[in-house]
């Protein structure tokens, strides 16, 4: 691909901030866009489509209830409008064909970058060693005490270096053109080996307790979470609890020639980093 510039969107979220730094420690050309950054984007409002894409040639795409049909016709209509404005590659953030409520959504978005013309390339996530330093469980690790109906379920929890690492790779090199990967880590975890290495790397007495789902869903509701949240996370919980995100792939391996990053590795360097600190 040309030094074209590269469309970020999500561009302050975990994986959009690191896809923004990796193209520009490669000297990429990058565009970061989101609802209230300098570059406007956003999913709900068309006006913000066109100039985000002027003089773009590739685009990272994170898109808010990907499982909706809201969100497949935003992508659909998106697809058109960027392969009419000189866009010509596209990867897009997508979640695992584990038969998950609105997958049928999330695959007909999918399938519409490739309609619209695009060399669309689609990276299917695991849940991101980031989940525990950054938000979401972060507030449950500095208080000593992670909180989940996930039972002893595991999951192959995947580091959002390695998943920018694999974007960024679709987006300046040859070869990955109407790909679907999907992402993991090296291993399956449950939430108790996760919690027990973090401890080991803080060196504080950090503990996983399980909870039924109506355990869980109560103490949210009684943190003032909203009830749609409360749902969608409960039934996240589920599939790691039954184990269909359990499966690891080699596809990290296959795209960047090595590895991918140990959650113990992660664990030490955001624990020397200080993130856990109380």
């Amino acid at each position: 691909m040309s030094n074209e510039t590269i469309l970020v969107t999500g561009a302050t979220g975990k994986t959009g901030r690191r896809v923004l730094r990796q193209l520009k420690d490669r000297g990429v050309p990058a565009r970061a866009a989101s609802r209230s950054g300098e570059v406007r984007f956003d999913w709900r409002d068309r006006t913000t489509w066109e100039p985000a894409l002027s003089g773009v040639g590739g685009v990272y795409l994170v898109a808010p209830d990907l499982g909706s049909a809201q969100a497949a016709d935003d992508i659909a209509a998106f697809a058109r409008q960027a392969f009419e404005a000189g866009v010509r590659r596209a990867v897009l953030v997508s979640f695992p064909d584990t038969g998950a409520p609105g997958l049928e959504h999330a695959v007909a978005a999918e399938r519409s970058l490739g309609q619209a013309g695009l060399e669309a390339t689609v990276l299917r996530l695991r849940w991101f060693f980031q989940n525990f330093s950054e938000d979401f469980l972060h507030d449950a690790v500095l208080s000593g005490d992670v909180r989940l109906p996930a039972g002893d379920g595991t999951e192959a929890f995947v580091d959002a270096e390695d998943i920018a690492a694999v974007a960024v790779a679709a987006l300046t090199e040859t070869g990955h053109a109407g790909a679907t990967y999907g992402l993991s880590g090296p291993q399956a975890m449950s939430f108790a080996d996760a919690v027990a290495q973090i401890a080991d790397a803080t060196g504080r007495d950090i503990r996983y307790t399980p909870l039924s789902p109506e355990e869980y869903a109560a103490e949210q509701r009684a943190h003032g979470v909203p009830e749609e949240w409360v749902q969608l996370t409960v039934d996240l919980y589920a599939q790691i609890h039954a184990g269909t995100l359990a499966s690891v792939t080699d596809d990290v391996e296959k795209v960047l020639g090595r590895r991918p990053r140990a959650f113990a590795d992660y664990a030490r360097t955001a624990a020397e980093a200080g993130v856990w600190n109380t």
